[in-house]
């Protein structure tokens, strides 16, 4: 029996529920783990979503789309957010987006054709004594510079098979 990708999701699903709960409570440890290991969280799992923690879908929408690392569109594997802050703006963040625009092909907002890095901005990381600051997935880098930005993207594309997921849903 060949079993569809919206199955594998929805038994990902159940399994993240019965691991977090089956209430309003477990919604936003769903919603990280689901983003962590799909890189976006679809219309269909966010209805799914709903039908496990009995909560209207409208719900899980409205949370999916008031945070920004939640994403509705699929993302790449490795997100990298550079902030824009003035402190970072005065410590060279527009040297470090321009060497990011270079290195990846990519503009701000789009994600590279392989699937793997996804460029965005973000308006305050908290670093601003540490800048020009970026964060990669979960991993925050400080005083970053146009020649860190190398080794950082070496460092990601070295744990990529490491890391992947068998499927992606797209």
């Amino acid at each position: 029996m060949l079993v569809t990708e919206q199955e594998r999701l929805r038994d990902d699903l159940v399994k993240m529920a019965d691991r977090f709960g089956r209430d309003r409570s477990a919604l936003m440890p769903i919603l990280q783990e689901l983003k962590r290991t799909r890189y976006h969280i679809s219309e269909y799992s966010m209805q799914v979503i709903a039908d496990l923690l009995d909560i209207h879908p409208v719900e899980v929408s409205s949370v999916v789309s008031f945070y920004s690392f939640l994403e509705d569109k699929p993302q790449g594997q490795f997100v990298i957010r550079l902030c824009r802050t003035i402190a970072c703006d005065m410590r060279g963040a527009d040297h470090v987006a321009r060497q990011l625009v270079n290195d990846l092909g990519i503009e701000f907002g789009e994600t590279t054709p392989d699937g793997k890095f996804t460029l965005g901005w973000a308006n305050c990381l908290g670093m601003c004594d540490q800048g020009p600051a970026m964060l990669v997935n979960e991993k925050v880098y400080t005083q970053v510079t146009p020649e860190k930005v190398h080794a950082i993207l070496d460092e990601c594309r070295g744990t990529f098979g490491m890391h992947a997921t068998a499927d992606k849903e797209r």
